[in-house]
């Protein structure tokens, strides 16, 4: 009787304060999912995830010596890269290259808007003892690019995949939140009442049918590296564009994504194991990650202040296109329409908005596929 009283104890008498604390977390992410509808498709599994794998005897990791289903799903689509890659068929099948085609300069701010990865990934090596190679991942949230993160982190620094992950697909989700501050901070009302004008071209059918199979070709000669993150965001692309593949392209939106999107959540709050995520580096990471997401909106949008000292006051830009360089597409876009008709009821910039936006997710693939290259060579 006293061996099955303490069989059926075990459980109980297994868990600890950390554990506690991560039921905290998983249930605090399901709230935000549910209550404040941050992320839902994603923090929902991920909280359930980091509940499930911090249940007692961590039988759903490893069990006598066997890996256990979330580590199983765990290595063969985080580690093997695979649920990062699909996701991004799902994203290019969405996305919409028309406005960018309409206005190709706007490219320029997809990259220059991403510098905060740089500045929060040499502050996370210089200043708090990340190795260059975790510094970079953490730099990466920066990119408001939840798959590209998780990419460059399952090859730099997979110890911190939990806690990059969620403050990534956390801060996407509170760019309404952080970007109108950092805007208004950085411009007058008189620049955000600046209007941009709007001409828009008819695209040729084979250019946006070209369009993914070039840049493909480009950016693999280019970096390589990068091919796999370029190459499977313009199939999905190429396969909305294409006009024979409808069925397929409707499937990548849709069942893909979804399905896709739930094994990614649940494997990544796997990662979120106890010993694991309850260290001071995950506060770190909370705060770097910050401070990328805020680098990235005040480059853009400074370089565009810059660009309008070089132009002609009839073509000033409207310094929040910059802002929009960065890759949470297509929240970006809508937040800054949404301040330009506070302090204009007729300034519609949304179109260019959408431009800047989209070579974000351009830019944030190029820059991953860059830092995959650089990064090595820096950390010998």
């Amino acid at each position: 009787m006293e061996q099955v009283l303490l069989y059926f104890t075990e459980g109980i008498r297994s868990l600890g304060w950390q554990e506690a604390v991560m039921y905290a977390v998983g249930a605090l992410l399901i709230w935000l999912a549910v209550a404040k509808n941050y992320e839902p498709m994603l923090l929902l599994p991920i909280g359930f995830g980091a509940i499930l794998v911090n249940l007692p005897l961590n039988v759903v990791w490893e069990h006598a010596g066997t890996s256990g289903a979330l580590k199983i799903l765990f290595e063969c689509g985080i580690m093997t890269e695979l649920f990062p890659l699909l996701i991004f068929i799902g994203v290019g099948a969405m996305i919409d290259f028309r406005p960018l085609l309409q206005r190709p300069w706007m490219l320029i701010f997809g990259i220059v808007a991403h510098s905060g990865i740089f500045i929060a990934a040499f502050i996370a090596y210089k200043f708090f003892g990340f190795s260059i190679k975790e510094a970079a991942s953490i730099g990466v949230i920066g990119a408001a690019d939840g798959p590209t993160s998780i990419f460059v982190t399952s090859r730099f620094a997979p110890n911190l995949m939990g806690p990059i992950t969620v403050v990534a697909y956390s801060y996407m989700s509170l760019v309404p939140i952080i970007m109108p501050p950092v805007i208004k901070i950085l411009t007058t009302k008189k620049e955000r009442q600046i209007h941009v004008e709007a001409k828009d071209s008819n695209v040729p059918k084979w250019l946006i049918i070209a369009f993914p199979v070039i840049l493909t070709a480009i950016v693999g000669i280019l970096v390589p590296v990068a091919a796999p993150l370029i190459g499977f965001l313009m199939f999905g692309n190429l396969i909305r564009e294409c006009g024979v593949l409808e069925k397929l392209s409707k499937t990548a939106q849709n069942e893909l994504s979804n399905i896709v999107t739930i094994l990614l959540g649940i494997s990544v709050g796997a990662s979120m194991r106890a010993e694991n995520f309850l260290q001071i580096q995950t506060v770190l990471i909370m705060f770097l990650g910050l401070i990328a997401f805020i680098g990235d909106t005040a480059c853009g949008l400074l370089f565009a202040k810059l660009l309008n000292i070089f132009r002609p006051k009839s073509k000033k830009l409207n310094p929040m296109l910059g802002a929009c360089g960065i890759s949470a597409f297509p929240m970006a876009s809508r937040v800054v329409q949404k301040i330009a008709l506070e302090d204009d009821d007729q300034n519609f910039i949304l179109m260019h908005a959408v431009s800047a936006n989209v070579s974000g997710q351009i830019g944030s693939v190029i820059i991953g596929g860059i830092i995959l290259s650089v990064v090595p060579l820096l950390a010998g």
